[in-house]
């Protein structure tokens, strides 16, 4: 089934990752584990969420249990060092985002559009996978991507499922994927 995106918001929003993330992978030279485009169930301006394990393990020695402080945070989107990483290459698709909510009058309008709206940051994900930013062959089993929503509900799953090789998702479906 092919996903119903708007090319015009796919270009804005792949833009603006691609700077984040360039920026990110550039001033970071870590091993990733998870990056993420994360909206809200109102469909705001997406982030970048990102962890590498080197984050990982500076911010769960901060805590007194340091194992348990790395299960909790593992998957955190909002926890990270990486969370709104880049946002500042986000402010176009802000704009867009607020002035086309601002056009639509009513619910179904605004859950269709919030439906575009993960589905072109889907779309986006796939497109700098395919262009190898989340690297290739081995390598790019070594990362779980995503286009979420916060709080999590199963249509992130669903999108997991998509974006990544089965092989990739093994720890992140057993630890916190939400049920289909």
């Amino acid at each position: 089934m092919e996903l119903e995106i708007d090319e015009m918001l796919v270009e804005l929003i792949q833009n603006a990752t691609q700077k984040a993330l360039d920026k990110l992978f550039e001033e970071h030279k870590e091993k990733f584990y998870y990056c993420s485009l994360i909206t809200t169930g109102e469909g705001l301006c997406p982030i970048i969420s990102a962890w590498s394990y080197e984050a990982l393990e500076r911010v769960a020695n901060e805590e007194e249990d340091v194992e348990e402080a790395k299960f909790y945070l593992k998957w955190s989107y909002d926890e990270t060092p990486y969370f709104a990483y880049g946002e500042e290459y986000f402010e176009d698709v802000n704009k867009v985002f607020l002035d086309r909510m601002r056009d639509l009058m009513t619910e179904k309008d605004k859950d269709r559009e919030v439906q575009l709206r993960i589905n072109s940051m889907e779309r986006v994900m796939h497109n700098l996978d395919m262009n190898g930013v989340f690297g290739n062959g081995e390598k790019r089993l070594d990362i779980v991507i995503n286009a979420e929503f916060m709080p999590p509900d199963y249509t992130n799953t669903e999108r997991a499922l998509r974006l990544n090789p089965r092989e990739a998702l093994t720890d992140w479906l057993e630890e916190i994927a939400e049920e289909i």
